[in-house]
């Protein structure tokens, strides 16, 4: 019921333009702080943090006026918008780790409610996979190859390898469009971090 009242609130948080506005709302909000204020020691610690980033951002590539306004526009929304999706990661984590022990312990006569609530979940996560299953495999033999294997862990890669994993293609991506840019346009990004020689 909780999620079905929330669920406009939640697909309005999600859009970007509404995050975005979020952002600089709070980044405005922190700045009108009290200096002696703990919102006003939070917003400048971010603006300590911002401008060592500038900074460092700075030594590696040469910086001027227009450049280090966009810098730290771009810095201290970045670094907001990381700090509260941390936050509401927490906050996910600590209702499901709630709506667990709820369950376990049926408080509240609870246990029914969610466990009817999780098998539709993941009946629908599980559908796709059962429509694609060959009619002489067995329903059980298709679940524990792909879905549940029968050692009980997970059919993914640990999450290790999916961090490393990810962090490799998005470097590799990155590269890429920075080699793209150096060949193909005016602009030496290459050379501007690097000082590799091109046109």
């Amino acid at each position: 019921m909780f999620k079905l009242i929330s669920a406009p609130i939640r697909s309005l948080a999600r859009f970007p333009l509404v995050q975005f506005a979020v952002v600089i709302a709070l980044i405005l909000w922190l700045q009108a702080a009290d200096d002696k204020s703990m919102f006003g020691q939070i917003f400048n610690g971010l603006d300590r943090l911002v401008e060592s980033t500038v900074q460092t951002a700075s030594a590696v590539f040469t910086v001027k006026s227009f450049t280090r306004s966009w810098l730290t526009f771009g810095f201290m929304i970045a670094y907001v918008y990381l700090a509260l999706s941390l936050a509401l990661w927490l906050v996910r984590l600590l209702i499901r780790a709630a709506v667990d022990v709820a369950g376990r312990r049926n408080f509240l006569y609870l246990r029914s409610a969610i466990a009817r609530e999780r098998g539709i979940g993941a009946y629908r996560a599980w559908m796709p996979l059962e429509r694609i299953r060959p009619s002489d495999i067995s329903q059980r033999e298709w679940e524990e190859a792909f879905a549940w294997p029968p050692n009980n862990m997970p059919p993914y890669p640990p999450l290790g390898h999916r961090v490393l994993r990810g962090v490799l293609v998005y470097a590799a991506v990155i590269l890429i469009a920075l080699v793209l840019l150096q060949l193909f346009t005016p602009f030496p990004v290459l050379r501007w971090i690097t000082g590799w020689p091109g046109r």
